[in-house]
Formats: C-alpha cells, structure tokens, sequence
C-alpha cells in the first residue's frame, strides 16, 4: 500500500467482526513504533498487547466507552519518560508526548496497510488503567487502542471523518499569514 493511500484511508474503526485477527501481525504493526524518531536515541516507549478479555472489559470500563469490550486485541502505549527527563530536564516530558505520538502513528498506518482496524482512545482514567495493567505510577499512558478486522454493515460504506481544509490551518512565516511571498525574479 502506497504511504498516501494509508493516509487517507486511515479512520476511527468502533464495529468489529467476530473473527479474531492474527496477533502475529498486530505484532508486526506495533514494530512499526520502533522507527519513530526518539529524543537523543532514549526510546522511552512500551507497549502492552491484551487480549484477556476480563481485562479488556475493565478497561472499556475505565475509558467509558462500549465498543472497546467488543475488540478481541487491546493495544496500550504507554511512556517511560525517566531517561527522556534525565537528558533534556522538564523539555523531556514534551519530548516523551511528542515521539509517542509519532511511534503511535506510525502503528496506525501499519495497522491500515494490514486491513485491521482501530480507534485511539484518549479518553480513560489512567489510574484505573494501570491498576488493570500494573503500570508503575510513573509511566504515563498515551492511548488505547482496540484492535480488531473492521465490521461493515450491509450497505454500509467506510467513510473517513470531514478533513479540514490545508488553507485552515497552514500560515506562512508567521501565524496566520496565508500568503507565501512570490518569488523573486533573479536577473542573469
């Protein structure tokens, strides 16, 4: 699948089937979060794959939101920013949230490239996520992720959320200038 492709098609999943997806390639997409760029090479992300459904009810719980019980695969990023903060003082917080963002993302393009879906949850109360998942207390949970082959209704289509316009939010040289300067003509 071409990287653009990926892109577009990349959408929130909350429907799916019965079937259990192979965790071997839920596997290979959370690799995918090992090639995201990390602040002075400190890789302060892990990851924790459940498929435990008790656990998975749990956590549907703590996040409020149903259709995590349904998925058969929960994925959860989380950040060890010790090393990060160690390095780079109060900055490595920021640095932490940033390159989780970027491995995350890297994971969802993988997962659209593997015709899986997903949704990235951010809405949870951490501290009884990591009760559920014994996260020590310093490490931050990102997101959530159910994991699962998407379930299309009948006459259903997948339909990718409104995207804003590039012209809504794109400025240039300073915030909120729309115009790039013409070019110059340089004379011979």
């Amino acid at each position: 699948m071409q990287l653009d492709k990926a892109i577009q098609d990349r959408l929130s999943v909350r429907k799916f089937l019965d079937k259990k997806p192979d965790w071997r390639i839920i596997i290979e997409c959370i690799n995918a979060s090992r090639y995201a760029p990390m602040a002075g090479g400190n890789f302060s992300l892990k990851v924790i794959m459940i498929d435990d459904q008790e656990k998975i009810q749990q956590i549907a719980k703590a996040a409020q939101q149903d259709f995590i019980s349904r998925a058969h695969y929960l994925v959860v990023f989380c950040s060890d920013k010790g090393r990060t903060t160690n390095a780079y003082g109060k900055r490595g917080e920021i640095y932490a949230r940033q390159q989780a963002g970027a491995a995350i993302q890297n994971f969802w393009l993988k997962i659209v490239e593997a015709d899986l879906g997903a949704c990235w949850v951010g809405h949870f109360h951490e501290g009884q996520v990591k009760r559920v998942l014994k996260i020590p207390e310093e490490v931050d949970v990102e997101a959530i992720f159910p994991v699962g082959k998407k379930a299309i209704a009948h006459g259903e289509k997948e339909k990718p959320s409104r995207k804003i316009e590039l012209d809504r939010f794109l400025y240039f040289n300073e915030y909120k200038n729309k115009r790039m300067k013409a070019p110059r003509n340089i004379k011979h």
